[in-house]
């Protein structure tokens, strides 16, 4: 007892009392960090209505939201629908935006660590940021004053929300501000990625060590058709040229720029797609209908771009509407102002890519530690040291080299070389004016004008198919095709000499095109658009012709076409090279009877229409035996291992010309197909059990919608994931694109149709469109997944003046 009567516990007992009460206050900070963590994501998931100001708009701007957080914008001006757009963009999509101009400017490693060191060093050395700030300067007022306009919108989130932009912001910080030239590298990235010879040159490189020309040339078959975008749909497909080989190799290339292990080293230094942050080169269906073939009496358009897919895709739909009956309405892309794809009052476009050759890698002689040969003499490499910091690692330094063609490439390989590899680009040449080519064509009211507009759109190389109210369809060619003095561009070709250089780009008025044709159908996917003798070399590789054969015989039909009979087209899922392959002398026709369950899948392929459809067991047969067959030809034709070329295309040819058979099948094509057959169905049976009979396609070609970082977290990569079983396959209109690589994830649904659009010219409430994910990009929200089961079943949404019901609004002010 103390003086006053009072019990005192030892001091022991008293220190323990302490602890105790520490112990007890964990579970109640736990709670109150939980909590706190859940109102900041709570918070950055936006409300439906808001009030906010973006400074310099002219007056307020109006926006509603539709139950699918569609936005219709109503603005007194052009540029302020611009402004607004930005600030829609930062507001439900401002990560993936980061994430465009980070992987852009070669900055990902800062936030995402060493793995993402390799793309930062190859964009870094392609200098794109550097490039965009440059056509940035070269641009036309107007032109600026719309990217500034967007900027600005965009800020004025970043601004009012700080770290609650988006809930990836909780952990990164603030965003930097957004420039207008940032916009411009969503371009850089569409170029980069939608025109890759120069990889197929590597990849012909290193074969040249091993394979004869002509067995070269047989991987990357010629492209079969006539090469116009309006040939009789009717008729028969006239037979294939037979294979060119390369022409004669310099000096230089027999020798090889680098030897055949640094070819490799740099092959595997290189992004490529399905790898995250790339794209495929093959993309993508569009097609036009003149009115006489049309129920409203107006032209119908149909585009739907195919591209790798990511959770958010990466299409945003919105609708615009300004005084005098003005609008746009269609898809927009987070990063960029204008609308990509869609339709204002007067016209509606779109695009596919075209697969011209505008990429050529050149040998280039160093002089020294500084210089390197050329015509003139012995010039120095323009130079760039550049800083690459990296989470959690030390920062890379990286020394960039130039040469008068391009970027040194071969410089992302440490090893020191004799000769070295310099890139020359279309999208990499200087004054790129595609963003004053889309604004154009955002303003454009007739083909001509969007024609007009195509000529101003330098990077990359598309087809622009459009059709006006005034009842015309035309298809135009957008991007900087290259004068060569010499070569075909299959090769790397010497620099030092100036034999091989560009001399100019060829005039926009001389590229493919075509208006109002006879057959009143314009259609495109991703076929060549000019035949073999056109003036203008456009390139030596092209994709297969089955989407296009599939359009038109689906076009070629009796009857006029409604906007419904457009979607329902670009949900096709049939596939005209399986039914090549199963019709009456078709290559499976020929194969010896088997017995067991190979028979029995057999006999499931000659009963099919060639329809992938994802409940059926055929596709999933079918695209098996596709692959082995394709990896036993390559084997017995003494190609090295590895995919190389054109692997459906080099099939097809397999399966139809006897010359490349004797080479490549060792003479009976049909015994390969055979066996191929019977091992395919020995490895689903290990995978997917003992009964063909039972297999679905849906069990294996699924469509995965993944968060670009989340998806290498186990629990958030699998919260965050959206997936769907999905028709079609690499060769359908509903373009199913196969992951590739060995099991059955190489079945996986990795690139297709992230957006459709169908627009009827008799209307402007008629814009139907669609997008595989969902307006948002928060996981969090409700729009971060709900379009995805109605862009897998082909509905659609009516882009409408007003929404039918309004779930949300936002008023902007000045």
């Amino acid at each position: 007892m103390n003086s006053l009567g009072r019990y005192r516990p030892p001091r022991r007992l008293r220190r323990g009392h302490g602890w105790l009460k520490l112990l007890l206050a964990i579970p109640v900070l736990l709670v109150l960090a939980l909590a706190g963590g859940a109102y900041a994501l709570w918070r950055s998931v936006p409300p439906d209505d808001q009030r906010a100001n973006i400074p310099g708009l002219s007056a307020p701007v109006e926006i509603s939201l539709d139950p699918q957080g569609v936005p219709r914008i109503r603005a007194a001006v052009l540029r302020d629908a611009y402004a607004a757009l930005g600030w829609l963009h930062a507001r439900d999509r401002m990560f993936q935006m980061e994430l465009m101009r980070r992987g852009a400017a070669g900055r990902l490693a800062e936030i995402a660590g060493p793995a993402l060191l390799r793309n930062d060093r190859f964009v870094r050395t392609l200098g794109l940021a550097r490039r965009a700030e440059a056509d940035l300067a070269a641009l036309d007022d107007d032109t600026r004053a719309m990217l500034s306009a967007y900027a600005t919108g965009v800020n004025a989130w970043i601004e009012t929300r700080g770290s609650f932009a988006a809930p990836e912001f909780l952990l990164l910080g603030k965003p930097e501000p957004w420039l207008p030239e940032h916009s411009l590298l969503w371009g850089k990235v569409m170029g980069l990625w939608l025109s890759g010879n120069w990889r197929d040159e590597l990849e012909r490189a290193r074969l040249a060590t091993s394979l004869p020309p002509d067995r070269i040339a047989d991987l990357w078959p010629a492209e079969t058709s006539a090469g116009r975008p309006d040939w009789p749909f009717a008729a028969p497909l006239p037979r294939p040229p037979a294979p060119q080989p390369a022409p004669e190799a310099t000096p230089d290339q027999r020798q090889g720029a680098l030897p055949a292990q640094q070819l490799a080293r740099l092959a595997a230094l290189i992004p490529r797609f399905p790898e995250p942050f790339t794209l495929p080169p093959s993309a993508s269906n569009s097609w036009a209908v003149a009115g006489a073939r049309s129920a409203s009496g107006r032209p119908l358009l149909a585009n739907d771009p195919h591209l790798g897919f990511q959770a958010p895709i990466m299409w945003y739909l919105a609708r615009i509407d300004l005084p005098g009956g003005r609008m746009l309405a269609g898809a927009t892309s987070p990063g960029l102002p204008f609308m990509v794809i869609g339709r204002n009052e007067r016209l509606a476009w779109g695009f596919t890519n075209n697969g011209a050759d505008v990429q050529d890698l050149f040998i280039e002689r160093p002089v020294g530690a500084d210089r390197y040969e050329t015509p003139s003499g012995p010039q120095p490499f323009q130079v760039a040291e550049e800083r690459i910091l990296v989470r959690g690692a030390e920062a890379v330094e990286l020394r960039v080299r130039e040469t008068r063609h391009g970027p040194v490439i071969s410089d992302l390989d440490d090893i020191p070389q004799g000769r070295v590899l310099a890139l020359a680009a279309a999208n990499l040449a200087a004054e790129d004016s595609s963003a004053a080519g889309l604004l154009a064509l955002n303003r454009a009211g007739s083909v001509a004008e969007a024609r007009a507009a195509a000529g101003q759109i330098t990077s990359p190389v598309q087809n622009l198919i459009a059709a006006d109210a005034a009842g015309g369809i035309g298809l135009y060619t957008t991007g900087r095709v290259p004068l060569r003095r010499a070569g075909d561009g299959s090769l790397p070709a010497p620099g030092h000499d100036g034999s091989h250089d560009w001399t100019g780009w060829a005039a926009p008025d001389a590229l493919p095109a075509t208006e109002n044709p006879a057959s009143q159908v314009l259609a495109n996917g991703n076929n060549r658009t000019a035949p073999a003798d056109f003036p203008v070399f456009m390139g030596r590789d092209w994709f297969g012709l089955w989407r296009f054969q599939r359009i038109g015989e689906r076009l070629g039909q009796e009857g006029r076409l409604s906007a419904a009979d457009m979607v329902a087209l670009q949900m096709d899922s049939t596939s005209p090279l399986a039914r090549q392959a199963v019709a009456e002398g078709g290559l499976l026709r020929r194969i010896g009877r088997p017995a067991g369950a190979v028979a029995v899948a057999l006999d499931l392929l000659l009963a099919w229409d060639g329809d992938m459809a994802a409940p059926l067991p055929q596709p999933l047969i079918f695209n098996a035996w596709l692959r082995r067959f394709i990896e036993l030809a390559l084997a017995a034709g003494g190609s090295p291992a590895g995919r190389w070329g054109n692997p459906p295309e080099f099939a097809e040819q397999l399966m139809r010309d006897p010359a490349l058979a004797a080479r490549w099948c060792r003479g009976d094509c049909a015994a390969l197909a055979g066996r191929a057959l019977a091992e395919a169905v020995a490895a689903l049976q290990a995978e997917t059990g003992r009964d063909p009979g039972a297999w679905r396609w849906a069990d294996v070609h699924q469509a995965r919608f993944e968060h670009p970082l989340l998806r290498g977290l186990p629990l958030l990569g699998r919260l965050s994931r959206l997936q769907a079983a999905t028709a079609g396959d690499g060769q359908t209109l509903n373009r199913g694109g196969l992951r590739g690589g060995e099991g059955l994830d190489g079945f996986r649904h990795v690139h297709g149709a992230g957006l459709r659009l169908v627009a009827d010219l008799a209307d402007t409430e008629s814009t139907l469109a669609m997008i595989a994910t969902g307006q948002s990009g928060n996981p969090l929200s409700r729009h971060w997944g709900d379009l995805l089961r109605p862009w897998r079943d082909g509905e659609t949404l009516r882009l409408t003046r007003e929404p039918a019901a309004v779930a949300g609004r936002v008023t902007l002010s000045p």
